[in-house]
């Protein structure tokens, strides 16, 4: 595999995904959607490339946005349904917002007796809904865990407002992140102690992200019989929102070794940065799995590596590795498609990596490349 990554007309530092790793993923949400009577959107938060939303909406039925530019994005990009949902939204916002949006869940009543007057004035039908808290934690980690103590996320049922439901067509929650169907299983039974009862006057539910459905120990057979049996005892629509799901093992950061020295151990500059290009290394923290290289003493020669920004902490691991590096070899990561090209950022003034996709045919097409501009323009 890393040899279609040392093709000289790939520039680092360089996303590159994997057109048919991604048709893939796809194929396997699709027969998930066909086995159940479920419609799949896919998150934006976790990967909103959208010069492959031609290739992405053959399978999935639209998009999920938590933002008013991520909205529009789905709407002008992806050209199916697109689904808000998000803590809070600036007034300046909510027109944009609506006339971008299907379907709008709102995070708190307060909020939704806010607009819904205006709503239901609309020229348009936007199915409304309200995101609730089930108040059973699957996440083990807090900053991860929508349904911790205190969570700002979703309506809790001692806050619940029956009485308030006219215009109300569905209810979403959000409990998961990078878990199995098995955590599904025990969050539906929590969801219906505390807010089935108001299913029969519903038309929809979302159950959320964080569904891993492409990952290779995933129980897709168990997801389905969730679903349809959810969808037995209740006669709705069904959504699922992935992100991460859709493009799982899809891409890589292919990145190059700018220098090498010595500090008590050998150290490696790399023209990428963990804080800059991929966040999650340094917020999760997680350690990313590089081609070909190995856990410290695994291999005969082990550096760290380390981005080049002026972060002290811009560290991206200790790696082992067969042969010694060198100024200008390249190191792919693997996995580096979702959760980073929407999280990256131009700190200290660092490009960020340029985009390209691997077609099914298996030619490299540059998508993007970043300048100059892209920082100062961001700037005043």
């Amino acid at each position: 595999m890393r040899e279609r990554f040392l093709d000289a007309r790939i520039p680092t530092p360089c996303y590159v995904v994997d057109e048919a790793a991604l048709i893939k993923n796809l194929k396997i949400l699709d027969s998930v959607q066909r086995q159940t009577g479920c419609r799949i959107l896919l998150a934006l938060k976790g990967f909103a490339m959208f010069s492959l939303f031609s290739v992405i909406r053959e399978y999935l039925c639209g998009i999920s946005a938590s933002s008013v530019d991520e909205a529009r994005l789905g709407h002008e990009e992806f050209g199916k349904e697109v689904h808000f949902c998000a803590p809070a939204f600036p007034d300046a916002d909510f027109n944009e917002i609506l006339s971008c949006c299907n379907h709008l869940v709102f995070n708190s009543f307060s909020f939704w007796n806010r607009y819904k007057s205006k709503i239901m004035g609309a020229q348009k039908l936007v199915r409304c809904g309200i995101r609730v808290n089930p108040e059973h934690s699957e996440v083990s980690v807090p900053i991860y865990d929508p349904c911790g103590p205190c969570s700002r996320l979703g309506v809790t049922r001692v806050n619940f407002e029956p009485q308030n439901l006219e215009g109300i067509s569905g209810l979403h929650f959000h409990t998961l992140c990078e878990l199995n169907a098995d955590a599904l299983a025990r969050t539906l039974p929590a969801f219906e102690d505390k807010f089935g009862a108001f299913l029969k006057n519903m038309e929809w539910v979302n159950f959320g992200g964080g569904h891993h459905i492409t990952r290779s120990d995933y129980d897709v057979n168990l997801l389905c019989e969730l679903i349809t049996g959810f969808k037995n005892r209740y006669p709705i629509e069904v959504y699922l929102e992935p992100g991460e799901a859709v493009a799982l093992n899809t891409g890589v950061l292919i990145a190059s070794v700018l220098d090498v020295f010595h500090n008590n151990m050998d150290i490696a500059i790399l023209d990428t940065s963990a804080s800059a290009h991929m966040p999650d290394v340094l917020e999760m923290p997680y350690r990313p799995v590089i081609e070909g290289a190995g856990m410290p003493g695994e291999y005969p020669f082990t550096y760290r590596l380390a981005g080049l920004t002026c972060l002290a902490g811009d560290v991206i691991g200790d790696f082992s590795f067969p042969a010694p590096l060198s100024v200008g070899d390249r190191l792919v990561f693997q996995d580096m498609a979702h959760y980073t090209m929407v999280k990256n950022n131009t700190f200290n003034g660092v490009r960020l990596p340029s985009i390209g996709i691997l077609t099914a045919g298996g030619e490299f097409r540059l998508v993007r490349k970043f300048g100059y501009s892209d920082y100062r323009n961001r700037l005043s």
